[in-house]
């Protein structure tokens, strides 16, 4: 046995003894201590640590991207289609940019962000009459100028960005041509819309927030974990023992110094968002499991 950075003689056989993880160290890039003599050599050491740092960038540049998308209620949309929206070929040619910070979080945000709709006199008229207390309905002991979702005969639709089911706390939207979104009331996507147009929002609540009424909601929930063989098996395995309904999984992974990350979403069906907070705890205690929590 002999250190690496023995010189060889021509005619001598060598064998090298590796291991199945790791890589080259930054001392085999330093001429005094005699590791590497040809340039080829040295090329491919700096080339894994460009890539090593470029798998960093990405991943810092990924996290900022799926912050964003969380902030503007945006979780839904795939990063693919995202960074093609901004002239990128892929979603990594992206988050390495950003990464980078060669490119503003704001010009995302700005593009993510629709333009406002326009209000036709009768949906404004609608609104404005959404807004006024019913006094006749007051004096009886009724809701008021509160949109009672499910029972009142205006069309609703539950908002795809936040994805409310009971008990959340919810507000709704006068939109355009749809009747009224509603909301959760902490929903970025609708804080941006009301700040806009505040007489469009009004008051609503779920026809049955406490007591299920055999009406089921998709809501996405984000697993990050340590990557490995099983890791989608064991979670979904969570889901089905707690006989909750996966509808929808995107995955997405990246190599890091932590030796990998993966990303999930899965989009199920409850009853109850506060049976989702149970379900969560169980599978945060799935083995590589960092954080599971509801978008």
């Amino acid at each position: 046995m002999v250190p690496l950075n023995t010189p060889l003689q021509n005619g001598q056989t060598v064998e090298v003894i590796t291991v199945k993880e790791g890589g080259p160290s930054r001392d085999w890039l330093n001429p005094e201590l005699g590791f590497l003599s040809s340039q080829r050599a040295k090329s491919k050491v700096r080339a894994w640590f460009n890539a090593l740092a470029m798998a960093q960038t990405v991943a810092k540049g990924r996290e900022a991207v799926e912050k964003l998308l969380q902030r503007e209620g945006k979780t839904a949309m795939k990063l693919d289609d995202l960074a093609l929206q901004l002239g990128f070929k892929a979603a990594d040619d992206l988050f390495e940019v950003v990464g980078k910070d060669e490119l503003s979080l704001r010009t995302i945000e700005n593009m993510l962000r629709p333009p406002e709709p326009v209000l036709s006199p009768d949906e404004y008229l609608l609104a404005k009459k959404m807004r006024q207390p019913d006094r006749s309905s007051q004096s009886k002991g009724g809701k008021g100028n509160v949109l009672v979702v499910g029972i009142d005969s205006l069309l609703t639709q539950l908002a795809k960005c936040c994805k409310p089911a009971p008990p959340d706390e919810i507000l709704g939207f006068v939109t355009k041509g749809k009747g009224v979104s509603i909301h959760r009331s902490d929903c970025s996507n609708f804080r941006n819309m009301a700040s806009g147009s505040p007489d469009r929002v009004i008051a609503v609540e779920w026809s049955s927030p406490k007591t299920p009424d055999g009406s089921i909601y998709p809501v996405d929930v984000a697993v990050e974990a340590a990557d490995r063989q099983g890791l989608l098996r064991d979670i979904s395995e969570v889901f089905a023992k707690e006989k909750m309904n996966v509808i929808g999984v995107q995955t997405q992974s990246v190599k890091d110094n932590r030796g990998g990350t993966a990303w999930m979403t899965f989009t199920v069906e409850v009853a109850q968002s506060s049976r989702l907070k149970q379900v969560l705890g169980i599978v945060a205690e799935v083995p590589g499991v960092r954080s599971a929590r509801r978008r």
